[in-house]
């Protein structure tokens, strides 16, 4: 290696290195923030960074009696896994019929469905809203009137699997109907197997919607607190007066949610980087 390609490199690490700590610094500061002790933070804002006294007190209070934390992040959790099996479910169903079906309309139903993603989906909110409330699924039905909701339209999002499901031979397919196997036994035994890192990659982005979800939630649920998501509910105690008592606990429900999230991903990051560049290509 040259001395100029050395010192490319170094400099190149070092700006890496000098933006990672920028963004990380705010997370370093909300872990700091949780562990403060409520006694310590409550009466006037503090001007340190790094806690005088440590305590698990907001933590705590997140799993008191009189706190309903564990009933949001329940319904958060059953919220998201049940979006995110159903959501891969018909994604992928929908994908493995426009990449390998041959059908009249299907080039037109592609652009249709297109088109109409690119409308924002805040545009069809108050309908949303209405068409949910005549059918019981407010506020005490928030729950499954926001999966139904998400898994409805799930699957417009069908570009990245079909790109994905476009690379695979379609020899595969003709020898399996050669040998007897019908549509579902070709995906299921076939297509699925070969296609996990695009699987995964639309589960754990089915997952993050509903999971990070604020806007949408907060109108289904309004008024109703045990159908509150943790986001909705955490965010409704940033509005108390008690601001300064309810901060550090704001920063403990924070960390908590951020885990199942960072955990897959981590986990499950080489799969999530190539069913993004395998789905990436012209269908």
């Amino acid at each position: 290696m040259t001395h100029k390609k050395r010192i490319s490199h170094a400099i190149t690490y070092i700006v890496l290195i000098l933006i990672s700590i920028i963004w990380l610094f705010p997370f370093f500061c909300l872990i700091l923030q949780s562990f403060r002790s409520y006694q310590t933070e409550f009466g006037g804002l503090v001007n340190y960074l790094v806690p005088k006294q440590f305590s698990l007190d907001s933590y705590k209070y997140l799993f008191s009696d009189g706190c309903q934390y564990t009933t949001w992040y329940l319904n958060t959790l059953i919220i998201a896994c049940v979006v995110a099996l159903l959501q891969t479910i018909v994604v992928i169903c929908v994908s493995y019929a426009l990449s390998r079906m041959r059908f009249t309309g299907r080039k037109l139903l592609m652009n249709v469905w297109l088109v109409l993603g690119m409308f924002p989906g805040f545009l069809t909110m108050i309908c949303l809203y209405f068409l949910l409330k005549q059918l019981g699924l407010t506020q005490a039905g928030a729950i499954p009137g926001l999966i139904l909701i998400s898994v409805a339209s799930s699957g417009m999002g069908y570009y990245v699997c079909k790109g994905y499901f476009d690379t695979l031979p379609k020899s595969l397919d003709e020898a399996a109907r050669i040998d007897g196997a019908n549509r579902f036994q070709i995906l299921y035994q076939m297509i699925v197997p070969l296609s996990k890192p695009i699987i995964i990659y639309t589960a754990l982005v089915a997952f993050m919607a509903p999971w990070c979800d604020f806007v949408f939630a907060s109108y289904v649920a309004f008024g109703y607190s045990k159908s509150y998501n943790v986001a909705v509910a955490m965010q409704r105690w940033v509005w108390t007066n008690d601001y300064q008592g309810f901060f550090t606990r704001f920063c403990a429900g924070g960390i908590l949610v951020a885990i199942p999230v960072t955990a897959l991903f981590m986990a499950l990051q080489g799969y999530y980087v190539e069913g993004v560049t395998g789905g990436a290509v012209k269908g």
